[in-house]
């Protein structure tokens, strides 16, 4: 599904299973070796997934460790991304020569849980909601804004290592599958070009949220 989202410049490995054969390296496994079960499969299959996607554009395994704030930290010359949720994980990752950052997220397609809402939009956005609520009842808009937010931060964060609110980011979506992001916040990308905007890809199949952003 995922790869639908990206160009082809990206290389995308998804997976609904936890494949019985994962193992991560002994830096990984220090990592989560108090974590409950259902942590260490996510991670587990999470870093399967990184590297198959790895493998896949000419780069050999290395362990995928977790850096500040949690984003994982990519061999030199690549960037990437992973998310995972209930049933689902993924990661992509391309040559920083081509796209400059990536972020993808994967949420369960149902409604936030009640006052999330409220803490992670914007009251513009919120009338948005309203609005494409009234036109496609069956979608759970909100949740569809939220992870588009967290794809969001994952493409900027990497690229400025600044923290994004959900306060930072004026989405726009668009019923036919993309969304804009007015980035609030100053920041540059990798040429030293002002970051004010990101565009970026949803859909929901499979009763899952995925949303993608590659910034060339």
């Amino acid at each position: 599904m995922i790869e639908r989202l990206l160009p082809a410049e990206v290389s995308c490995v998804e997976t609904v299973t936890d494949p019985p054969g994962a193992d991560l390296f002994p830096e990984e496994e220090a990592i989560i070796a108090r974590a409950v079960g259902k942590r260490r499969r996510e991670f587990t299959t999470a870093r399967w997934c990184a590297r198959q996607a790895l493998d896949r554009i000419g780069v050999a395994p290395v362990p995928v460790l977790p850096g500040e704030r949690g984003a994982p930290q990519w061999p030199a010359g690549i960037v990437g991304s992973i998310t995972h949720c209930a049933g689902y994980r993924a990661a992509v990752v391309a040559h920083q020569e081509k796209v400059q950052s990536l972020g993808i997220d994967a949420e369960p397609h149902e409604a936030l849980p009640d006052g999330v809402l409220d803490a992670v939009s914007l009251p513009d956005e919120r009338t948005h909601l309203t609005e494409l609520s009234a036109a496609d009842p069956p979608r759970h808009w909100d949740r569809i804004l939220f992870s588009c937010k967290e794809t969001v931060y994952k493409t900027w964060y990497p690229i400025t290592r600044e923290w994004l609110g959900f306060e930072d980011a004026r989405l726009h979506l668009d019923p036919s599958g993309t969304f804009t992001a007015q980035l609030l916040k100053p920041g540059a990308d990798r040429t030293g070009t002002p970051l004010t905007s990101f565009t970026g890809r949803w859909l929901v199949e499979n009763s899952l949220i995925i949303t993608a952003i590659a910034h060339l």
